[in-house]
């Protein structure tokens, strides 16, 4: 998504739901050719790495859970909060599948990420 009359459709039509570390929207478009996908990530973030570290990790979820999607023909907003960058991967991504589930992109039945750490071996 590149046209800010996408933005405003998903935001104005659309519905959304926030979670700790992200900002979730969806809008469900059956004549879209594919899943259209925007990453928003604000100077409140962090600094334009920190910023573009994070649209990677949201782009990794997105690939991970891509198989699991209920409706692909949709577009998915994801807006990083101020606090996304002190939260681990694994935390975003619980995050990410918590507010996916609930907008009705993974089925309730997808199962939530493990965020706590790994013990070291």
């Amino acid at each position: 998504m590149k046209k800010r009359a996408d933005f405003q459709k998903v935001r104005e039509t659309g519905r959304s739901k926030a979670g700790r570390f992200l900002v979730l929207s969806t809008l469900e478009e059956s004549s879209l050719p594919h899943l259209m996908v925007a990453f928003i990530t604000t100077k409140k973030s962090g600094k334009a790495h920190d910023r573009v570290l994070l649209r990677r990790r949201f782009r990794a979820i997105i690939q991970h859970h891509l198989h699991e999607m209920i409706q692909p023909l949709r577009y998915i907003v994801t807006i990083a909060r101020y606090n996304s960058l002190q939260a681990s991967y694994a935390e975003l991504e619980q995050d990410w599948v918590k507010q996916a589930i609930r907008l009705g992109i993974l089925p309730v039945t997808a199962k939530l990420p493990d965020a706590s750490p790994k013990p070291i071996s």
